[in-house]
């Protein structure tokens, strides 16, 4: 398949008081148009960096992206953004919030009447019709970001960017939306990268997952392949031995390969103190 995105070499630095901080280091990733890529690794791995130089927030200290051979160049409409919190305005009705969205992208290209019925669309795709009058105090946190999705997809975008959309849910709200996600995904075809520390979440979502070697300098350790077939339905492959090898290989390079060992907090440290004298008292 030809490529749709293409981040070429990209590295960065940030400058820090004790010198540059160089967060990513040639990182290479070629995408086709319509897959699901998730990113994982260990905290600081520059997992949303990445996400943020694609989405154009950041700018690359070396390498670049193309989106369709064109380099991507600050913030843009084909590229939207889903992040960890929903991001709505609490003074505005869920549909007002993708009105916001519709109106910055199509006006002057939709009508009024164009406008009402894409934005009532969006909102159906991700089963928020019957919301559409609330403002966020009167949904819950699912809600609210089923709300937050349907104002990226609302800009039509070829690639959407999530950063752990779902990391703040509960289990069964989680699952809900994963499902959403996929049968979203597979109507629109949409290129989808998304950022998760769940090892599950990502067999289960992913055409190809790319494991992050820890940072500083993180690039990409290792490109898994999800060949399973779709759709894919959660309680069906929890026992599938593909599924629970895919999965393996995930875990087996975060704790064997890039095992991260967490320094001891100063806290733990007069915690441990306090232990030992009391113990010899």
């Amino acid at each position: 398949m030809s490529t749709h995105l293409d981040i070429s070499k990209v590295s960065i630095e940030f400058p820090t008081p004790k010198g540059p901080f160089k967060a990513l280091d040639e990182v290479s990733l070629k995408i086709a148009k319509g897959e699901f890529v998730s990113l994982i690794g260990h905290s600081g791995c520059g997992k949303s960096t990445v996400l943020n130089i694609v989405a154009g927030l950041y700018d690359a200290t070396e390498g670049g992206v193309l989106l369709d051979g064109k380099e991507v160049r600050g913030p843009g409409p084909e590229r939207a953004v889903v992040f960890q919190n929903h991001s709505l305005l609490p003074w505005l009705t869920a549909y007002e919030n993708v009105e916001l969205a519709v109106k910055r992208v199509f006006k002057g290209k939709k009508s009024k009447k164009e406008m009402h019925e894409w934005i009532l669309h969006n909102l159906a795709l991700v089963h928020m019709s019957h919301a559409a009058d609330k403002r966020p105090n009167e949904i819950s946190g699912g809600m609210k970001q089923r709300v937050g999705i349907a104002r990226a997809l609302a800009m039509e975008p070829s690639v959407l960017l999530m950063d752990e959309p779902f990391g703040a849910l509960d289990a069964l709200t989680r699952a809900h939306l994963q499902d959403s996600l996929m049968e979203i995904q597979k109507d629109l075809n949409n290129t989808v990268i998304m950022i998760t520390h769940d090892v599950d979440e990502a067999v289960l979502l992913s055409d190809r997952i790319i494991m992050m070697t820890n940072g500083p300098a993180a690039t990409v350790g290792e490109i898994l392949s999800v060949d399973l077939e779709r759709p894919r339905d959660r309680l069906a492959l929890a026992n599938d031995p593909k599924y629970v090898n895919y999965r393996a290989q995930v875990l087996t390079f975060l704790y064997e390969k890039q095992r991260k060992v967490e320094p001891i907090t100063q806290a733990s440290k007069v915690v441990t103190s306090t232990a030992s004298r009391a113990a010899s008292a």
